[in-house]
Parts: structure tokens; C-alpha cells; sequence
């Protein structure tokens, strides 16, 4: 039976030598609680460093730490002590880690460091090699061990091989600058699936492996020669009811229940019950911005001096690498700057800063999320940053501020939270100043999105879908007819027109009367296209219709009042003459209960797209998304689509920057013939832009004069380039 084995650098419990014997017990941390429900479902090993050199694990335990890792289906790569100052504390942190973080200033490259992580790297793939069989599914995490997945794949072609990159992957230009570059690129293509938390870093990934390797890169794949990798983003999630279910225990807790920090927190709201608590909380690290976050805070206070008193940071940095000297130096700068400031600013009774260098429980966690009204978090640079999705996830009464750094991943998600430059102390400023001033109505109305979304895309969805999609890409190829429009087809086209005696003309809007525009509803005829439109409606002879994806309510107002023959929502309404719209099809809408969520689904991991509920259909919008990942996400999607849809009478419409799905007794092709139908038309025009005009160019007869707005792959006879052809086309009619 087939098994999935995870990798990363650490194991997801804690060894502990207790009185001669050893104890196990599980990790809190985020890669534990994602992996969590893989791990326990079926047939699972984690593969990892125990956190116990071999410097520090008695011979005569060995046996008994294997066991105890055993019971939870859990095996260990040994390392010493001289193997995790190479590997983990030089090539990891010192090079890898602020490369990847833009720091290139702390950046060393180090022969020893690359040889130790070289060496690593192959005993973690040893280990997997000799744990493994041929149909597993092997699941590799994180910077650490980026060589594994092709020294992996060189021992078994035929497994399936995922990793995961938990912080960002730089620009091909800071990327570039790393001696072992290709090293580490081809090694990373040993998997079959590659993952990142945002768009931006798998577009830097492609692009550097499509400038260093030379490899054929179409949209998120990579053509290695021999077999195809996907690349794709999937921004991890947190475990959503844990903190917001610990936040709604927490809160129903009695006073004499509470914890000492609590009971704190409560005596200083009662005491200055106006004071504002903005929390502040991160590993102690350069990449998080803390030193910069202080100085910006004492930016603010010095610019609105009225706030001082009112407000309090609270600082809360869990030590991190102390051995690294990075880090030391780092931790002595934020003393200091947290001692000048509250020395300069702190009154009898008042201190500016809080500031807390621990780790703490997660009950005291859940204290400082539940008890501040802002978290203002403002890493320079942050692969994801899951503290903003836990503050958000507590706030049960959808109060609350999220300031957060556009530089971490996690912004993408999170439009709704207030982003800010970290190194614009003006910006953040004016917007600690909003923060601290904004309506509980507005609070509630922003958080309710974030955790609307942050439940339905939880940790355990990213992780499901992670896996999904290395399964799909194991079971794993287009051209275009047109002929362009010339002026001497142009001057017959308009010769026949003339002549004719019934003329039958369907024009698309979108795309094709009309440029498209980022807010749909923005996109409204100017006087110009009124006027050509008006001048075709009234020639004799003529029946114009609008043909149209679009919604009847945005027809009506638009055009109704002009009495043009409208077909709108890919035929379901019709309205002729300025009459009211009428059903032209009976169609259902009981199925779109069942396909909303897909469409949410896809919302979420595409910035930018939204969807459009119509009367009978529902339109999945991606324009204002970054084009490349547009395209990507409307390919998956239409996969997705096309197998839940083929049972059901449905059919799935791609447009401009839009994917549809509606009933598929219903398109532009089926309303059109029944136009056609109502009398003898002896010349018929056909123009649109997109798929969802096909339907059309297919049914009409063979005598349709017939065109594409673009050049693509089309039913159609002609092709003009774009709206503007098209205006300079039928103003030709009219002349």
C-alpha cells in the first residue's frame, strides 16, 4: 500500500531525555499543525532531524528515541553537531536565509557552508531513498533541503515528488548573485510539483530557471527535457477554529480564571480605558522590521503628540538564532531602542512600550490577540507572516485593526487589512493614526471578509490541495484559424450590405463595441457608440441586436431607453424595441448552490478576481489579477469545471478574462438562430470577441459574414484587431 512521506529539517515532535528514558511529544508549530491531517490520515512517515545532535544523544538511548519517533510514524536523520553549523546555522541561515530575504549585506557565501549542505541534502535523501517505495508520494518542505528532491529522483524516476518553498524566492537579479544558483535550481526540478505562498515568488522561480537553465517555460510549467514540472502558488493557511474557538473560550473565562498576563491586561484597560494596545509579534529576526517598526512608532508619537498616553506597543519577540552574531547584534539594537524610547517618552504613569524577549504559550498567545485593538506587523520581508491570520482569527466580535506589510506574503490575501510600506514612516504614521480612529462599523465590516476567508482557506485546504494537485500532475498539450481583414474584403463586405435587401446584424458589446474595463459596470457606451448605434437601428431595411454576456439590469439601463433588440446573459432575455426583457429561455438555477463554492475556492487563491452572480449563471472574473496567473488559474478552473459540469446540463463559457458557467440549453448561437428564423435576411453580420461568441459564427449559415474581434482561434471568418477596428468598421454601414 502506497504511503506519503513528509521531509523537513525538524521533526514534528519535541525529544526530551528525562531520567534515563526519552519522551516524545508532539510540535505546536505551523509546518506541524498543516501537515497534521496528512500525516495522521492513512499511511504516513515524517521524515527529519530529531532536534538532538549526535553529540547530545546517549549510544544507549538510540533504540528508545527511535521507538518513541516510531509511535508517532515519525524516523530521524542523524546529524552532528559540526553538520548543523555547516548545514543549518551557515548555508541555511547565513546564506540562503538573507539572500532569499533580499539582506544580500548579511549574506555569506561559504565553500564549507555549501559543501556541509550538499552533504546534508544527501543524507536526508538517503533516508527517503531507503524509507521510500516506487508509488509513495513524497512530500519535501523548505529552504534546508532544496538539493533532496533531484538527488531523490535520480534513485526513483517514477515517484511523486512535491516541495515547498515557506519563504520567498528573490528576483532572478538577487537570485543570480548565489555562486551554487544552478545547483540549487536543477535541484528543485527534481520534483514534479514545486510550491510557493505567492505568485510573485513562483514568477521569480520561473524566471530565473527559464534565464540560468535555458529551459522552455509555458505559463507554470517547465519543460525539463524529459518529463514536465508544475509550478504553482498556494498561500498556506492557519488552523482557523483552533485560535477563533481558544479566542471564544478565552473570553468566557471568569476573572479569578484568568491567566497572570490577562489579569495584567484587564487591570491596565480599567485603569486608561482609552488607551489603545497595538501589538507587535515576531521571531526576532532582521527580515521582521522590529527595529524600524520602534522607529516608526516614536515617528508617529513625535508627529501626533496627542496620542501619547492614549496608545501602548506592545512587543512581543521570540528569540531566534541566538548563536548567529546577526542576531546577537540585532537583539542588543532593539534594547537599546526600546530603553532611549521609553526613557525620552514614558510619564508617571505611562510607558510607551511593552516589550517582551520570550517565547510564550499559546495561551497567552490567544491573551494578546484577544486584548489588543491593533496588530501592526511590519516585516521588510516575510514569506507569509501567519501571526496576521491568528490575530484575525481571534477576534470574535469582528473588531480590531490588521496593519500589515505589503512585503509579506500573506498581503496578498489580506487586501481588506490596512498595508503599509515598512519603510515609509510617513505612511505608517497616518495609518497607525487611521487604525487607532476607525470606526467599530468599518472594523467589523473588514475582518468579516478576512475571516470569511481565512475559515474556508485553511491550513489543512492548503495542504489538501498541495497534494491534490501532485497527484493530478502525475496522471499528465493548440492553434489558431483566422484570415485578417483587408480593405478589398472590407469594400465587398460593405458592397454586399448595401445591396441587401434584409439585413440581420448581431454585435457583442464587450470587447468588441466596448474596451474592457477593471470594474465591469465602468465599461458604459460613450456618445460616439450611441450615435453609430442609433444611426444602424433606424435604417431601414435593418434589425440590429445587441448580443450580450451581460446582465439584463445593466442592458436595461444602458441601452433600453434606445430601443435596440437586445439578447443579454448568452440568451436568456430577449427585449425588442424598447419593450421589457422577457425570458427567450426557461432555464434553471438550482445547480449554482453546488458551484459557487468552486468559484470561492478559486477567489481565494487568485488575487484580484471576483465573482459575478447573474439571474441564471455565474461569471468568475480574473482582469484584474496578474495576467500570467490569470491565465493559469482560468486553465485549472476550466478543468475543475468541465468534470463537475458534465452531468449536469451545464456548460462552461470562457470569455475575456471571465470563465461562465450557465445552462447549456442556452448560448448566443441557439438565440441567434431564432432570430434568424422570424424572416428572410439575405445579408447577416456576426461580430464578437471572445468563446463565448462561437456558439454564434457556428450556428449562423455558411453565408454569415462573420468576425472575430482579436486574433485567436475562431469559427469565424475574419478578424479585425480590436475595438477600434470594429468602430471604423460599422461607422462604414452608416455612411
Amino acid at each position: 500500500m502506497s504511503k506519503t512521506i513528509i521531509i523537513s529539517n525538524r521533526l514534528p515532535v519535541q525529544l526530551q531525555i528525562s531520567e534515563g528514558g526519552i519522551v516524545a511529544t508532539p510540535s505546536v508549530g505551523g509546518l506541524a499543525t498543516g501537515m497534521k491531517s496528512i500525516h495522521n490520515s492513512g499511511e504516513s512517515l515524517w521524515i527529519g532531524w530529531s532536534g538532538l545532535t549526535d553529540e547530545e544523544t546517549p549510544a544507549q538511548l538510540n533504540n528508545a528515541i527511535d521507538e518513541a519517533l516510531a509511535e508517532h510514524n515519525c524516523s530521524r536523520v542523524n546529524l552532528s553537531q559540526q553538520e548543523m553549523e555547516g548545514y543549518y546555522f551557515g548555508f541555511s541561515n547565513r546564506t540562503i536565509w538573507p539572500l532569499f530575504h533580499y539582506f544580500m549585506e548579511y549574506t555569506e557565501f561559504e565553500l564549507s557552508f555549501w559543501e556541509s549542505y550538499k552533504a546534508v541534502n544527501q543524507k536526508f535523501a538517503d533516508a527517503i531513498i531507503a524509507k521510500s517505495n516506487d508509488d509513495d508520494i513524497i512530500w519535501i518542505h523548505d529552504y534546508q533541503l532544496m538539493l533532496v528532491p533531484q538527488m531523490v529522483k535520480e534513485k526513483k524516476p517514477n515517484a511523486a515528488i512535491g516541495f515547498f518553498l515557506h519563504i520567498p524566492f528573490p528576483s532572478y537579479e538577487i537570485f543570480r548573485t548565489l555562486p551554487w544558483r544552478e545547483e540549487l535550481l536543477t535541484g528543485l526540478l527534481g520534483a514534479d510539483l514545486i510550491g510557493f505562498h505567492t505568485y510573485d515568488y513562483e514568477r521569480h522561480f520561473l524566471s530565473s530557471v527559464r534565464r540560468l537553465l535555458g529551459l522552455e517555460v509555458s505559463f507554470n510549467d517547465i519543460n525539463t527535457g524529459n518529463r514536465i514540472v508544475k509550478v504553482d502558488s498556494f498561500p498556506m493557511g492557519i488552523d482557523y477554529k483552533k485560535f477563533h474557538d481558544a479566542a471564544i473560550t478565552h473570553n468566557a473565562l471568569a476573572p479569578e480564571n484568568r491567566s497572570i498576563l490577562q489579569k495584567r491586561l484587564d487591570d491596565h484597560k480599567i485603569s486608561a480605558p482609552d488607551t489603545k494596545l497595538i501589538l507587535s509579534i515576531d521571531r526576532l529576526d532582521y527580515s521582521k522590521g522590529i527595529a524600524k517598526r520602534i522607529s516608526a512608532f516614536e515617528y508617529f508619537l513625535n508627529k501626533y503628540p496627542e496620542y501619547k498616553e492614549k496608545v501602548r506597543l506592545v512587543i512581543l519577540a521570540v528569540p531566534s538564532r541566538s548563536n548567529v552574531p546577526q542576531y546577537k547584534l540585532l537583539k542588543k539594537e532593539i534594547d537599546e531602542l526600546v530603553g532611549r524610547l521609553n526613557g525620552e517618552l514614558s510619564t508617571v504613569n505611562w510607558t510607551p512600550i511593552w516589550y517582551f524577549y520570550r517565547s510564550m504559550p499559546f495561551k497567552n498567545l490567544i491573551d494578546l490577540y484577544t486584548s489588543s485593538d491593533i496588530a501592526w506587523l511590519t516585516p521588510l520581508r516575510d514569506g507569509m507572516n501567519l501571526v496576521a491570520k491568528e490575530y484575525i482569527a481571534t477576534r470574535t466580535d469582528k473588531t480590531g485593526v490588521l496593519i500589515l506589510s505589503e512585503m509579506a506574503g500573506s498581503a496578498y490575501e489580506m487586501n481588506e487589512a490596512l498595508l503599509i510600506n515598512p519603510n515609509n514612516f510617513e505612511h505608517q504614521a497616518e495609518t497607525l493614526k487611521k487604525a487607532i480612529t476607525m470606526p467599530k462599523k468599518e472594523q467589523m465590516a473588514r475582518n468579516m471578509f478576512l475571516q470569511k476567508r481565512l475559515e474556508r482557506y485553511n491550513v489543512e485546504v492548503w495542504a489538501r490541495e498541495f497534494m491534490n494537485a501532485l497527484k493530478n500532475q502525475m496522471k499528465n498539450n493548440e492553434a489558431f484559424v483566422s484570415k485578417k481583414m483587408d480593405n478589398q474584403i472590407l469594400k465587398h463586405i460593405i458592397q454586399d450590405y448595401k445591396k441587401a435587401k434584409n439585413r440581420l446584424i448581431f454585435l457583442d458589446y464587450d470587447g468588441t463595441l466596448a474596451d474592457f474595463h477593471v470594474d465591469p459596470q465602468k465599461a458604459s457606451p460613450d456618445e460616439a457608440l450611441y450615435e453609430v448605434l442609433d444611426k444602424i437601428h433606424n435604417q431601414k431595411n435593418t434589425t440590429l441586436f445587441l448580443i450580450s454576456g451581460r446582465d439584463k439590469q445593466t442592458f436595461t439601463k444602458w441601452f433600453l431607453h434606445k430601443k435596440y433588440n437586445m439578447i443579454v446573459e448568452h440568451g436568456v432575455w430577449i427585449s425588442r424595441n424598447g419593450e421589457e426583457f422577457s425570458m427567450l429561455e426557461k432555464v434553471k438555477s438550482d445547480w449554482m448552490h453546488k458551484i459557487k463554492p468552486v468559484l470561492e475556492s478559486f477567489v481565494d487563491r487568485t488575487p484580484g478576481s471576483f465573482i459575478e452572480e447573474k439571474n441564471y449563471s455565474l461569471a468568475w472574473h480574473y482582469r484584474n489579477t496578474d495576467p500570467d496567473f490569470g491565465e493559469k488559474r482560468a486553465t485549472e478552473l476550466n478543468t475543475v469545471l468541465t468534470s463537475l459540469t458534465s452531468n449536469d446540463s451545464l456548460s462552461v463559457l470562457n470569455g475575456n478574462k471571465v470563465m461562465e458557467v450557465k445552462s447549456s440549453n442556452v448560448n448566443k448561437g441557439r438565440a441567434a438562430v431564432r432570430v434568424l428564423s422570424e424572416s428572410n435576411f439575405d445579408f447577416i453580420f456576426a461580430m464578437g470577441d471572445d468563446w463565448t461568441d462561437e456558439y454564434m459564427f457556428e450556428e449562423l449559415p455558411e453565408s454569415t459574414i462573420s468576425i472575430k474581434v482579436g486574433r485567436q482561434k475562431t469559427q469565424a471568418k475574419y478578424f479585425v484587431a480590436n475595438t477600434k477596428k470594429v468602430r471604423e468598421l460599422i461607422q462604414k454601414f452608416v455612411k
